[in-house]
């Protein structure tokens, strides 16, 4: 297993609600510094209540870039849950999404956000051959 780690920056633009207005959609793009040079588009899908601490949302991410010497790309797949204001984030490159020289990865990404805002980010990965 090899581990890529740095920091990402994100910006986020709210979409039309979908499903007749229950569920709420959000366009994503991020921007990966460290040993993931990236970039990152995709599509969050959330509904429920955050400013109550319950809510839940989806996302698909298509990452763009290179890994050590590596190029090519892979989509994340995302499910977030808040309960009791304490959340849970689940993210995995999604099976088959490799790209280029990333064909054929899998790996789980974790986040955290630092108390001044900044993302971090440690892509625990494999890769064949």
């Amino acid at each position: 297993m090899e581990i890529a780690s740095g920091t990402f920056e994100i910006s986020m633009v709210p979409g039309p609600a979908e499903v007749g207005g229950i569920v709420d959609r959000f366009d994503f793009n991020k921007t990966f510094e460290g040993d993931l040079e990236a970039t990152g588009s995709g599509l969050m899908l959330s509904s429920g209540d955050p400013a109550s601490g319950a809510a839940g949302y989806v996302a698909i991410e298509a990452v763009e870039g290179r890994i050590g010497h590596r190029s090519g790309g892979f989509c994340l797949q995302q499910l977030g849950m808040m309960r009791d204001g304490s959340p849970t984030l689940h993210y995995e490159v999604v099976p088959g999404s490799g790209r280029g020289e990333l064909r054929g990865i899998s790996g789980t990404f974790r986040l955290t956000v630092d108390p001044d805002g900044t993302h971090r980010y440690t892509l625990e990965y494999e890769l064949p051959g």
